[in-house]
């Protein structure tokens, strides 16, 4: 059912994401995570807690009560304003994030599976001006819609030994359907107006790799080291292309295998520490690089924007720095004392070069989780406040997200007792 509603959302003229960036490569790589990632800036390579689900480190599944079984459920959404020269615009966005279960399989060994997005296409350019000369005259008018992204499907299976050492292991599928469309109109003459466009059919599987090691400290505090490798892998599905030019409307399509055109997607490595105290505090920094180097993307139809624009693939890196505290989880008397309060910042570096420089970002997060009825329910709310395009020659685009978690947390094969 999920999966139905995230690809209407790609292919009726919607936006999951916005951002004129978006329109390089196959967008904007989403932030990884649920509402308790994000709430810390998005990190979690290193992080155990047996209250939330962390999807960013297979290795970490293992961090739960035994019998538990536990869910979460996110939307987020992003209000954006971009800003060149004397130039304003403002969109919003809102969509499903992720679905996530998980549950142990036996002893020291735990599993979980879900949905979640990877990344977002989404962009509305046009322009109209008077032109005068031999070929033409009076006013031509640009546009360049696109919209759509990829989203995986996970499956992942971690086991501890030595009870300090955490393995796991992630296959991915991922899929998405891409669709930009351009056309120039002329207002004298339709002689030399055209439209093209390009539709995506993407899909790949790859894998994920991911350890964890815990060093007790005493007095329940401890120090967590975590890393994460991700498989380069090819790109499947299919390119159509098409073109309408001239009053005759003549017009031209093709359809070609991406598998092809050797089009790869890029690898990932991740390392994080962290320090925990119970489950009371978690302090945490992680590194990110992606090397998109080998992917082919520059120059192909469809990924490249058609060369008009020197975008090339380059290797992109995050740095994230976040923490989070429960002042007092089994606080009587005060309410907002049970409740779990986080703050993150990070930095992030593009998967790509445009004329020759990264599109940079940078934001601060806040976020908290309000304890729901028993058990570990609980509802975490997050905010982003950030800005992409750092350069001076950049579009600049200042954006306020906000997501909203649902964690659900039972307990499994409990039998009852009676007198």
């Amino acid at each position: 059912m999920l999966s139905c509603v995230f690809a209407k959302a790609q292919t009726d003229g919607t936006y999951s994401g916005f951002s004129p960036y978006s329109v390089y490569g196959v967008g904007n790589l989403h932030t990884p995570g649920t509402s308790w990632n994000r709430g810390m800036g998005g990190v979690g390579l290193a992080a155990r807690n047996h209250r939330f689900i962390n999807i960013l480190n297979p290795a970490s599944v293992t961090a739960r009560d035994t019998l538990s079984f536990m869910a979460d459920f996110g939307l987020n959404g992003r209000i954006s304003v971009f800003s060149e020269g004397d130039k304003r615009a403002l969109n919003t966005t809102f969509n499903i994030d992720d679905f996530v279960i998980s549950f142990p399989m036996w002893n020291h060994t735990a599993f979980m599976v879900g949905l979640t997005p990877i990344s977002d296409v989404g962009y509305k350019i046009a322009y109209s001006e008077l032109q005068e000369s031999n070929l033409n005259t009076g006013r031509q008018s640009f546009s360049s819609i696109g919209n759509g992204g990829m989203y995986q499907v996970f499956a992942a299976a971690a086991g501890t030994i030595w009870n300090r050492l955490s393995l796991g292991a992630q296959v991915n599928y991922s899929f998405g359907n891409i669709n930009k469309k351009a056309a120039m109109s002329y207002e004298s003459s339709d002689a030399r107006s055209w439209q093209t466009g390009d539709s995506l059919q993407v899909n790949n599987v790859t894998a994920k790799l991911g350890l964890q090691y815990e060093q007790p400290l005493g007095r329940g505090s401890s120090i967590i080291l975590g890393g994460t490798y991700k498989f380069s892998t090819p790109i499947n599905g299919y390119h159509t292309h098409y073109e309408v030019k001239g009053i005759d409307k003549t017009e031209g399509r093709y359809q070609e295998l991406l598998k092809e055109k050797g089009l790869m997607m890029g690898n990932e490595i991740g390392v994080g520490l962290s320090y925990k105290k119970a489950d009371d505090i978690l302090i945490e920094f992680d590194y990110t690089l992606t090397d998109w180097r080998n992917s082919g993307l520059d120059g192909a139809a469809g990924f490249s924007n058609n060369g008009q624009v020197a975008f090339a693939s380059s290797v992109g890196q995050s740095f994230r720095l976040g923490a989070e505290i429960t002042p007092n989880r089994n606080d009587i008397r005060y309410f907002l004392k049970r409740c779990t309060y986080r703050a993150g910042a990070y930095y992030e570096s593009s998967y790509y070069t445009v004329d020759g420089a990264h599109v940079d970002a940078v934001g601060v997060t806040l976020g908290m989780t309000i304890p729901v009825f028993r058990w570990y329910n609980g509802l975490s709310i997050g905010l982003d406040f950030g800005r992409r395009g750092l350069q001076t020659s950049q579009v600049k685009e200042t954006y306020f997200g906000f997501n909203v978690g649902m964690n659900i947390f039972d307990i499994w094969f409990k039998k009852p007792h009676y007198e």
